[in-house]
């Protein structure tokens, strides 16, 4: 069992500010290739971010990057590597390790070597938005190859129904939920925006 908690929105707001203007560097980076838009998503962009201070993880924020490839002149793995390339070029100029390259996310992260801790770090996903849902870019590691994939039923709708649960006054359950989801977690290939889809889903279902 873990003990997150939620951190104090001053704490993340210069961190997600940084993250912003990493963004936007990658975005000139790359911009003879492709251009891209993004998004905070889940936790972070409802100010949810957690962390526990028993562990050297630190918090961490989830983000959307969706290229506009309208003409398919790229495969996934020439995006994936674009990209992050661009990030490892940006990086380094603030202090972050270089991209990390798992299945779903790419992800930069802060350490803290005098402590040994990871202070904070943010996965990247490379999305496309559809009729028939959401497609992610995969890193497949035993064929050492990436593809696109669609996104499992519990993404489809996922801010519309967290919204309903805003609105009809169902948001401190969803914080209560979300954080033991995260305590509870024995997965540890299931990161943050799979709990928090958990958690909306769930809620959603049981009260709508």
């Amino acid at each position: 069992m873990y003990h997150y908690r939620y951190t104090a929105k001053e704490e993340t707001k210069p961190v997600r500010a940084e993250f912003e203007e990493i963004i936007h560097k990658v975005q000139d980076e790359v911009r003879d290739q492709f251009t891209f838009s993004y998004q905070f998503i889940g936790s972070s962009k409802r100010n949810m971010i957690t962390f526990d201070p028993t562990t050297n993880i630190g918090f961490d924020f989830d983000v959307n990057i969706y290229v506009n490839d309208d003409n398919s002149e790229y495969d996934p793995d020439e995006i994936r590597n674009i990209l992050k390339n661009a990030l490892n070029r940006v990086v380094r100029y603030y202090g972050y390790n270089y991209c990390e390259d798992s299945t779903s996310v790419l992800t930069i992260k802060f350490v803290d070597r005098t402590f040994s801790r990871i202070k904070h770090s943010c996965d990247f996903a490379i999305v496309y938005d559809g009729s028939k849902g959401q497609q992610y870019i995969r890193f497949n590691k035993e064929q050492n190859n990436y593809t696109c994939e669609y996104r499992s039923k519990g993404f489809k709708n996922l801010e519309m129904r967290a919204d309903w649960l805003k609105r009809n006054k169902h948001w401190t359950e969803v914080r209560k939920v979300y954080l033991e989801k995260k305590n509870n977690n024995t997965n540890p290939n299931k990161r943050s925006r799979s709990l928090y889809a958990e958690t909306i889903n769930n809620l959603y279902n049981k009260y709508r």
